[in-house]
This record gives C-alpha cells, structure tokens and sequence, in this order.
C-alpha cells in the first residue's frame, strides 16, 4: 500500500508503477534499486518515496496495479449480457493486455511460482472475492439457459493461462514461429483463435465468427 493512502494518484504515481513494474521484472525484489526505478520514471528519488516508504512496498503496489488492470475488464455489469460477448470481449482484452505489456505478467508470474510471498493477502481479501462474484454471474448464465453447464471458476483459470502464456512465455512463442516481435495482426489471430476455442468449449459460438473467417 502507498505511504500515504490520502495521496491522490497522480501522473506521476502512474509513471513510478509503470517503472517499478519494468524495474522489478527484469531485476526481481533483490535486484531492483529505488534509484533506478526513479531514472526509468525520469523523476527524483525523493519523489518515489513521496508516494512509497520503501521498495517493499512499491513492489507490492506494483503488483496489485497488474491484476486491477487484468480484472477491469470484466466489470459489474456484466449480468446483464449475453456471456459470449462478455467472455469474448474479456478474452480478447486480456489477449491484448499480454501483448502490449508481456512485462507485467512476467512480474506477476515470478512472484507466484515464488509462493506469492507478497500477495498473500491480496490473493484473499481482493482476488479471492473477486472470482467468486464473476463465478457468480457465470452461474446465473447457466442458471438461466444462456450456456450450458461448466465450471465458472476452472473457466475464469482458463482464460487467465491462456491469455498470459503470451506474455509469460514470449520467447518461446517468437523463437518457435520465427517472429521478431509481436504485431497487431498477431494480437487479432490470437484473440480470434483464444476466444473462438474457449467459447466453443463453453457452447457457445463467438460473436460474429462467419463474419471474421470471411474476410
């Protein structure tokens, strides 16, 4: 948690998180030096600790930033729509979300196969009461008719793996299909693919599929 929970979150706290991410996945916690996280900001070390006491605490801040960003995109509204819109529209979100920032779930990965040494209690009082209220809204889908049964917390597992492994394992990805980097066309092949199999498994038929094989 910030130094100061009254501190409004500011341009500059965006930049120090941003960096802090960059800084703490190619260094890790040992390696990562407040300093450097203040170059990389392009900011004076004194203000990252205007915002963070010390780096324990930017690291878990920026830890917690990665999965508030992974989890907006399947918001409270999403009950009242169709499942195969809202599941295609998270998959696809969380397919571009890999790609254009692979560093952010490298830093969360490590600090997960690490035991979640500072997540614990995140994972508990955020994430775990997270996932039960979107398994929730997937029951009452099924519940109501709109897709047949499955389990919504082994999906919500599904998609996070499947849309992370391009992030988490993007060497590998790049080295086996003999790409340089990743591109926008990349990111439309995957989310198509990702979101047309998963659905497919869940019954249901991603939205507007005869359109994209088409053209």
């Amino acid at each position: 948690m910030a130094k100061n929970a009254t501190k409004p979150r500011t341009k500059n706290y965006g930049k120090i998180i941003k960096a802090a991410q960059e800084e703490f996945a190619s260094k890790g916690l040992n390696g990562a030096r407040m300093q450097a996280i203040a170059d990389r900001a392009g900011l004076p070390k004194a203000n990252v600790h205007y915002y963070f006491k010390d780096k324990v605490t930017l690291y878990t801040a920026a830890l917690n930033s990665v999965m508030e960003t992974w989890n907006v995109f399947f918001g409270s509204s999403a009950e009242a729509q169709e499942p195969k819109k809202t599941l295609d529209q998270f998959i696809r979100n969380k397919v571009r979300l890999a790609f254009e920032d692979p560093l952010a779930s490298k830093l969360f990965a490590t600090e997960i196969i690490q035991g979640a040494p500072h997540l614990s209690e995140h994972l508990e009082k955020v994430m775990r009461p997270w996932v039960k209220e979107k398994a929730q809204i997937i029951q009452s889908w099924i519940d109501s008719g709109k897709m047949p049964q499955t389990d919504p917390v082994l999906l919500i597992f599904m998609i996070w793996a499947t849309t992370q492994h391009y992030a988490d394992f993007q060497a590998q990805v790049l080295r086996i299909m003999g790409r340089e980097d990743y591109d926008e066309e990349m990111v439309r092949q995957v989310s198509d693919f990702t979101s047309e199999i998963i659905l497919a498994g869940c019954g249901l038929i991603q939205p507007n599929l005869n359109s994209r094989k088409i053209s």
